[in-house]
């Protein structure tokens, strides 16, 4: 038995595609752009490179490629779904009409929009289908013709609730329980981590997001956060050391990997977005406090935040216009003028105004 992806772009085909093939899966790609699916059966293969020449490239060939009218009936049991989110409700009616009635289905979406679980599920409208999510942490770029380039992200890890109980018969895909607990370790984990490259890198001048995030200082300062922050998520998850350890170090590998193009302003960009309480600087920054762990990284990055400036930031400029950097910290980040994270914020922020 095969298993079906729905959207051969670069992450169907580029990174579901690979962990499928790695565990030998025959796959049934389904696309509605038929020039792909002509070039894709045509080809017969196409080759996966990666960053930085980390590994081998890696050929997949074991697959077939058709279009939604080349489709009566889906009959694998897995089907992973990797489709922009406004595309959802489409993918959703064209299940539905060629979906059994009497066999059970599992759906994993592989996009990271919003509730895409959920949207899925309502548009289906059948009870014989789970339909879980889960959170690509893997960077596809699309290379010559069908090839790609790619990290070496290795797993794909979902919502194991959603799926009632099934495990899918591939090892890198990974039911996570809990899974709300788990985007919050991802944004307190890879999201803050990106912010502190970020912020910090902007106040050094840099403009290019790799060069920030090999900068020696900007790396002892991430090495400093991650450490305590692994330490805090452990004691408010119980996730085991080793875990979270490996977590954090597959995001410095991606961070860290100059091979990535990609700038200083596209990850920094929406600070009025990423400094809410709840978000990934201030959010970790508390549970750090709560744990009585380092909070000094997270305190510059917050700083730093509150002194960012970039050309297309007009929300931004508007809101510091309005309101001073204190009381963008209280009434955004949601952190009070008598809590201790506060004053050394603040401190931070004078001392980097002056510079």
């Amino acid at each position: 038995m095969s298993i079906t992806v729905i959207g051969a772009g670069k992450t169907g085909r580029g990174f579901i595609g690979r962990l499928l093939a790695e565990s030998e899966k025959k796959i049934l790609f389904i696309d509605k752009d038929a020039a792909l699916v002509g070039a894709m059966n045509a080809k017969k293969q196409y080759r996966i490179a990666f960053f930085g020449g980390k590994r081998p490239d890696f050929t997949i060939s074991d697959y077939a490629a058709v279009t939604w009218d080349q489709v009566e009936k889906i009959e694998d049991e897995l089907i992973l779904v990797s489709v922009c989110g406004p595309n959802l409700p489409d993918v959703g009616a064209m299940l539905k009409s060629r979906l059994d009635p009497q066999k059970h289905y599992y759906i994993i979406t592989a996009e990271n929009s919003s509730k895409p679980a959920k949207v899925l599920r309502e548009t289906i409208g059948m009870e014989n289908v789970s339909v879980s999510e889960s959170t690509v942490f893997c960077t596809t770029i699309e290379s010559d013709g069908l090839n790609i380039s790619s990290e070496n992200y290795p797993y794909l890890q979902c919502d194991a609730d959603l799926l009632e109980g099934y495990m899918p018969d591939v090892k890198a895909i990974r039911p996570v329980g809990e899974f709300g607990n788990f985007l919050t370790r991802k944004l307190f984990t890879y999201n803050a981590a990106s912010c502190v490259i970020a912020y910090l890198g902007w106040l050094r001048g840099y403009t290019d997001y790799g060069e920030a995030a090999n900068d020696p200082e900007i790396l002892t300062l991430l090495d400093r956060s991650y450490a305590a922050t692994n330490k805090a998520l452990c004691k408010e998850f119980g996730y085991e050391e080793k875990d979270q350890a490996e977590f954090a170090a597959l995001s410095k590998i991606k961070f860290t990997d100059r091979t990535i193009a990609d700038t200083v302003a596209r990850n920094a960009r929406e600070p009025q977005r990423k400094l809410g309480a709840a978000e990934r600087v201030i959010g970790p920054l508390l549970l750090l406090h709560k744990y009585g762990k380092d909070t000094s990284v997270l305190e510059m990055t917050a700083a730093a935040m509150l002194l960012y400036d970039n050309e297309g930031e007009d929300k931004w400029r508007a809101i510091k216009a309005e309101k001073s950097a204190a009381e963008i910290l209280t009434e955004i980040g949601g952190v009070p003028a008598d809590h201790p994270c506060f004053a050394r914020i603040m401190g931070y922020y004078n001392d980097f105004a002056k510079k």
